[in-house]
C-alpha cells in the first residue's frame, strides 16, 4: 500500500470524524431544523395569541411584547361560536368535503384501475390527457362551470360545489393511484383471474385492500383542497349561512373596512385543527405512499 492511499484513508476517516463532531450536527442539522419549525409554527402561534387578546392589547403598540399575551381573554372565541354563523360554516364545509372527497376517490378508482391495469391501446395517453387536466387553472374552469351550476338549478346549494370540486380533484388523485397500482404486482391479478375471480372482486378483494396508503394520500390532499377551496365557494354561494369557513370568514367577519382580528384569527385557527387532526392521524400512510405498494 503506497503512502498516498494511507494518506487519503486517513483524511477520509479525518473527515468522517469531523461530520460526526457535535458542532457539525448543531449546524447542519438542528439549526435547520429549528429555523424550518420556527417558521412553519409561528403562523399558528401568531393566530393564537391574536385569538386570545383583547382589541385594547392588540391595537396597543408594545414592540416584542405584542408577542405574548398579557391580559387573555376567550370573548372572540364566544363571539365567533354564539354570535356567528361559523359553526354553520364549519358544517357546510365539512359536509361539502366530505362528500366531495369519497365522490373523487370513487371516481378516481375506477379510472385508475381501467387505464392502469386493463391494458388496452391508448390507456397511457388517456392517464396523461387527465393528468394535465389538473393543470388548468380553477380561475378558467369556474366560468363555464357556472354556466351549468345555473342551468341545473343547483346555484347557492352545497351541492354546487359537492358537483364542482370533483373536477380539480379527480385527474390528480387518478394520477396518483395510477402510480400506486402500477407497483402492485401483475401476477396477483392474473392468478385471480384464473381462480375465477371477476374485475370487481379483483378490485374490492385485492387491489383495494393493497392500496390503502394511496388511497389515504389521495383522500388527504382531496380533503385539504376541498376544505380550503375559495374560488367555487365564493362564486357559487351567496347566503351566509350556506357559505364554508374560508368564505364565511372573510365576508361576514369584515364590516366595511372594519377588521375584527381577534375573530378572524380565531376562526382561521380552529378552522384549520380539522386538517390538522387529518395529517397527525393518517402521516405514517401517507408517508408510506410515497415507498410503494407491494415488493415483489
Amino acid at each position: 500500500m503506497t503512502e498516498a492511499s494511507v494518506g487519503r484513508k486517513a483524511a477520509g476517516r479525518e473527515g468522517m470524524a469531523y461530520l460526526e463532531s457535535i458542532p457539525r450536527n448543531v449546524v447542519t442539522v438542528y439549526i435547520p431544523l429549528a429555523i424550518i419549525v420556527f417558521v412553519l409554527l409561528f403562523p399558528f402561534y401568531w393566530m393564537g395569541i391574536t385569538t386570545l387578546k383583547t382589541n385594547e392589547e392588540l391595537y396597543a403598540y408594545r414592540g416584542l411584547k405584542a408577542l405574548w399575551v398579557y391580559e387573555p381573554t376567550f370573548e372572540n372565541i364566544r363571539h365567533l361560536l354564539f354570535e356567528t354563523d361559523y359553526p354553520r360554516w364549519v358544517w357546510n364545509t365539512m359536509f361539502v368535503t366530505v362528500t366531495a372527497t369519497f365522490l373523487s376517490l370513487f371516481c378516481a378508482v375506477c379510472a385508475a384501475y381501467g387505464i392502469e391495469r386493463l391494458r388496452y391501446k391508448g390507456a397511457r395517453t388517456i392517464g396523461m390527457l387527465i393528468f394535465l387536466a389538473y393543470l388548468v387553472p380553477p380561475s378558467i374552469l369556474f366560468i363555464p362551470l357556472s354556466i351549468m351550476v345555473f342551468k341545473l338549478g343547483i346555484f347557492d346549494s352545497n351541492w354546487a360545489l359537492i358537483l364542482t370540486y370533483p373536477t380539480i380533484l379527480i385527474p390528480f388523485c387518478t394520477w396518483l393511484l395510477m402510480g400506486y397500482f402500477r407497483s402492485i404486482p401483475y401476477e396477483l391479478e392474473e392468478c385471480a383471474l384464473i381462480d375465477g375471480a371477476t374485475r370487481l372482486q379483483i378490485l374490492t378483494k385485492i387491489i383495494l385492500p393493497l392500496s390503502v396508503p394511496g388511497l389515504i394520500s389521495a383522500g388527504i390532499f382531496a380533503f385539504t383542497l376541498s376544505w380550503n377551496e375559495f374560488i367555487y365557494a365564493l362564486t357559487f354561494i351567496s347566503s351566509a349561512e350556506k357559505k364554508t369557513v374560508p368564505v364565511g370568514a372573510v365576508t361576514e367577519l369584515i364590516t366595511f373596512d372594519v377588521y375584527n382580528w381577534g375573530g378572524l384569527m380565531a376562526g382561521a385557527l380552529l378552522g384549520s385543527l380539522p386538517v390538522a387532526i387529518l395529517y397527525s392521524f393518517f402521516v405514517e400512510h401517507y408517508v408510506s405512499s410515497m415507498t410503494g405498494a407491494v415488493k415483489e
